[in-house]
């Protein structure tokens, strides 16, 4: 069990979308229990990814590509997990803000955040504040821990995650939901300012900003 465990680890370091599926579907065949396989084999190496990168033996390229492969892992995989994995997991609601249209970054971050376990719920780009708005109302019957991933690469957009944190605020949905931003202007001192409660540089410190916001 323990080599069939090891090689899909080490497939998705590699990021290698065939040798993950394959190695998945030998797991499931071995009766190894799908849990099993997401958090020992899958979650485990996307946090050993981002462990490599951290120390500079991984660049963002290394992250997409395993990233990737962990996505076409969890194809398989998903539908078969026990309602204890899948529900005691926190939901990301992440978009890039109004008026800004990158997407690469939030992108990644999006999928480090899947890898790691967590739900994920992508608004895509030039996002309203109302509609983040709308998808934590939607979300927070689902009884998950809820976090909204900001994303601005413009100077000129970083002013929409006050907006709409403001109106968060405003429409008494703050205490439901915890606010991380990142993306190239932003800074930890400007997250602090407009009242978030977390910043991250890069897709693998968002993901353990993110465990450390909802406690995981």
């Amino acid at each position: 069990m323990q080599e069939i465990i090891k090689n899909i680890f080490d497939a998705i370091l590699e990021g290698n979308s065939q040798e993950v599926q394959k190695n998945i579907q030998t797991a499931l065949d071995h009766n190894i229990n799908p849990d099993t396989i997401l958090n020992d084999g899958m979650i485990s190496a996307m946090a050993e990814v981002g462990k490599l990168f951290e120390e500079g033996q991984f660049y963002v390229p290394e992250m997409l590509i395993s990233a990737r492969a962990m996505k076409e892992g969890l194809l398989i995989i998903k539908p078969l997990l026990s309602t204890d994995t899948t529900s005691n997991t926190g939901m990301v609601i992440i978009g890039t803000v109004k008026g800004d249209l990158h997407d690469i970054g939030k992108n990644l971050v999006a999928m480090m955040m899947e890898g790691a376990g967590f739900e994920i719920q992508d608004l895509g780009t030039d996002v309203a504040p109302e509609k983040f708005m709308e998808a934590i109302k939607n979300s927070s019957k689902s009884e998950k821990k809820l976090i909204v991933a900001m994303s601005a690469l413009l100077t000129t957009t970083m002013t929409s995650m006050q907006v709409t944190i403001q109106g968060i605020i405003e429409s008494g949905l703050r205490d439901q939901v915890k606010v991380l931003i990142g993306g190239a202007p932003v800074t930890d001192k400007y997250a602090e300012q407009i009242g978030a409660d977390g910043y991250a540089g890069d897709a693998s410190r968002a993901v353990s900003v993110a465990k450390r916001l909802l406690s995981i």
